[in-house]
């Protein structure tokens, strides 16, 4: 049988609350993220995924306290990311209520880090977050919530993280970010036929038929949204009833 399909929402925090941009761009609120998490807990969500958008830029801590409220409030797997970039970062997270932790700009400026946290805690709690764009005909990694370009090509990256210890990647198209034209499905099924751990797609989706082509086509194994999922347009339950009428395995 296969492994079930995963649908995680998104919740990017900024200032204590839930935000939405369009390519990294042009951020709004959209509401209380402890309410937020527990009701899509509540929908069937497999997995919630909890971004501090700005704490790298900030310099500054995920905000603990937060993890906690909405650790208390939820019954699903929790990762958790933004500002992460040492083992007793982790260790706090993981004591508020996080069950994995995402390291995207720490990762990239020390690769270590990737290989000391999976010693640590087990490659399972360990999720790489790639923000990356198509530049001059490449993917390329971005740093500090999509502000900082490097001359590090996805696909490489991706793999010596792996081969480092990551044992999940979270790729996020901000080509496709906020549009809801669909998910980065080439990319997506590079990245995924390149590695043998699950990979996450984000960044895209704005229908139903759209995760139906990134799980097909680009053979993701988790599909990621957050406005299509903040604003109501999709609900989670019909969702997995379509992908499920498609004859993709979904939990429901």
């Amino acid at each position: 049988m296969p492994l079930t399909k995963r649908i995680i929402p998104c919740l990017d925090i900024k200032d204590g609350q839930t935000v939405k941009g369009i390519n990294f761009l042009n951020i709004r609120a959209v509401g209380d993220p402890v309410e937020l998490g527990s009701r899509y807990a509540q929908m069937g969500a497999d997995e919630l995924v909890f971004l501090d958008i700005t704490a790298t830029h900030e310099k500054r801590k995920t905000l603990s306290d937060l993890v906690t409220r909405i650790a208390h409030h939820i019954n699903i797997p929790f990762t958790v990311g933004g500002g992460i970039s040492s083992v007793s970062d982790v260790s706090t997270l993981l004591q508020a209520g996080a069950d994995k932790i995402s390291v995207n700009s720490a990762a990239v400026r020390n690769p270590k880090l990737i290989e000391e946290l999976a010693l640590q805690f087990g490659s399972q709690c360990v999720v790489l977050a790639v923000d990356t764009k198509f530049v001059n005909g490449e993917w390329i990694v971005f740093l500090n919530g999509g502000r900082i370009p490097t001359e590090i090509r996805t696909l490489e990256w991706v793999q010596n993280a792996v081969d480092l210890g990551a044992g999940e990647i979270l790729l996020t198209s901000m080509d496709h970010d906020g549009t809801k034209n669909g998910f980065a499905i080439d990319l997506t099924r590079e990245v995924s036929e390149s590695v043998n751990v699950p990979v996450i797609a984000s960044g895209g989706a704005g229908k139903m038929e759209h995760f139906v082509d990134v799980f097909n086509q680009g053979k993701a194994d988790a599909a990621l949204a957050a406005g299509i999922f903040h604003y109501g347009e999709i609900e989670l339950p019909a969702l997995k009833q379509f992908l499920y009428d498609k004859g993709i395995e979904v939990r429901r």
